[in-house]
C-alpha cells in the first residue's frame, strides 16, 4: 500500500506545534496522493479496506509500519488547551509506562489541523470529536478503538438545546425568527444533528431561524448566558464540564430540547502503527484507572475506556451526516 511521502524529522529547535503545522501544510500541498488499487468504500484513495470494516487496513508492506520512539497524542480542540494538557498528564504517564515510549501531548487548534496532523504521520494517537471522527477515519486513516464509559459499559452524550431563562423561548416553535448559535459545520451535536433532527420538531435551521457559527460548544453556551445568542444546540458532556468548573450559572439557562444519546469522543490510533505497538496502546487505554485522577474528576461519571468499533458505533453519526449531504473530503472538513 502506498503512503504519503515522509516529511523530514522535526528540528529539535522547532516547537512541536510548528512541526505539526508544517506537516499539515505539506500534506495540503500534496495534491495527487498515490492511488491504492483496492476496495476502500469512503476511504481516501491512499487507503485500503480489504476486510470491509470501514477503516483503513494496516499496510501489507511491513516496511511501511511505523514504530516511533516518541508517541504524539492529541485531544479534540477545546476552549483552554493548557488545562487539558494537565488533566491528561496522569494518562500520558500511564501510556508511557505501558508502551515504554515517550509520549507528548499536542494541543490542537481545530478539527481540520488535527486530522491533517494524523494524515501527515505526525500524530499517532488522538481523541477526535464525534462529528469529525468519520473525517479522521476516511481522510487520515484513523482507527477508532475506545470511548470513555462507565463500569457497566454505558457511554454517550445528548444534544441539548439551551436558551436563557429570560429569553421568552419555551418551545421549539419559539425559535422562529431567532438567532441560534451552532458550533461549526463538522460538529455533530453542534450543527449536523440539529439540521437532521430539528425538522422532525417542525423547525428547519437556516429557514426558520438564523444560524451563526460560534466556533465551539463553550462559546455557544457562554453566548447564550450573555444573551449574544437566543439559543444554542450543544453537547451535554461539554455543558456538564463547564458547569462543574463554574464557568456559568446553571440558573441562567434552561433546556427546551434533548436528543437520544450519541457516542462521545473516539480514541484512535494511526492505521500504519506497528501491530505490537497498537496492542500496547490498547492495553494502556483499557487498563487505565480514572478513579482519583484529574481526568476522572473532569469527566464525571466515567470510570474507564471501553472498546468500540467505527462500523457499529458511528452508524447513527454517519446517518446524520448523510442527511446533511456531508462528503468526507478536505473541503467539507475545512468548512468548520
Amino acid at each position: 500500500m502506498n503512503m504519503l511521502p515522509a516529511i523530514g524529522k522535526p528540528d529539535s529547535g522547532k516547537s512541536l506545534a510548528m512541526t505539526l503545522a508544517t506537516a499539515s501544510l505539506a500534506v495540503l500541498a500534496f495534491s495527487s496522493p498515490a492511488f491504492a488499487d483496492c476496495p476502500r468504500g469512503d476511504l481516501d484513495t491512499i487507503y485500503c479496506d480489504e476486510d470491509g470494516d470501514m477503516v483503513a487496513d494496516l499496510p501489507a508492506d511491513e516496511s511501511q509500519w511505523v514504530d516511533p520512539d516518541t508517541l504524539i497524542f492529541a485531544y479534540t480542540p477545546v476552549e483552554d488547551p493548557a488545562i487539558y494538557s494537565d488533566i491528561w498528564q496522569p494518562f500520558i504517564e500511564h501510556l508511557e509506562e505501558v508502551t515504554e515510549r515517550d509520549v507528548r501531548f499536542f494541543a490542537v487548534q481545530s478539527n481540520s489541523a488535527q486530522v491533517e496532523a494524523m494524515r501527515s504521520g505526525r500524530l499517532h494517537i488522538a481523541g477526535f470529536s464525534t462529528g469529525p471522527t468519520p473525517f479522521a477515519v476516511n481522510l487520515a486513516g484513523a482507527v477508532p478503538f475506545a470511548l470513555m464509559g462507565s463500569d457497566d459499559g454505558q457511554f454517550g452524550y445528548t444534544l441539548q438545546l439551551y436558551t436563557h431563562v429570560d429569553s421568552g423561548i419555551d418551545s421549539m416553535e419559539d425559535l422562529k425568527g431567532k438567532r441560534v448559535a451552532h458550533t461549526s459545520p463538522t460538529s455533530n451535536s453542534g450543527n449536523q444533528a440539529p439540521r437532521a433532527l430539528f425538522p422532525e420538531e417542525g423547525i428547519v435551521p437556516d429557514e426558520d431561524y438564523e444560524v451563526v457559527y460560534s466556533g465551539s460548544h463553550d462559546q455557544s453556551m457562554l453566548g447564550v448566558v450573555a444573551r449574544d445568542y437566543d439559543a444554542a444546540p450543544v453537547a451535554s458532556e461539554v455543558v456538564e464540564r463547564m458547569a462543574a468548573r463554574g464557568l456559568y450559572d446553571e440558573d441562567d439557562v434552561k433546556i427546551i430540547y434533548e436528543s437520544d444519546r450519541f457516542p462521545t469522543t473516539s480514541y484512535n490510533y494511526a492505521h500504519n502503527l506497528h501491530p505490537d505497538l497498537v496492542e500496547k496502546i490498547k492495553e494502556a487505554f483499557f487498563s487505565f484507572d480514572f478513579v482519583g485522577t484529574e481526568l476522572g474528576d473532569e469527566f464525571e461519571g466515567v470510570e474507564k475506556f471501553i472498546p468500540i468499533n467505527y462500523q457499529e458505533h458511528w452508524q447513527v453519526i454517519r446517518t446524520i451526516q448523510a442527511a446533511n449531504d456531508v462528503s468526507y473530503t478536505r473541503e467539507d472538513l475545512e468548512q468548520e
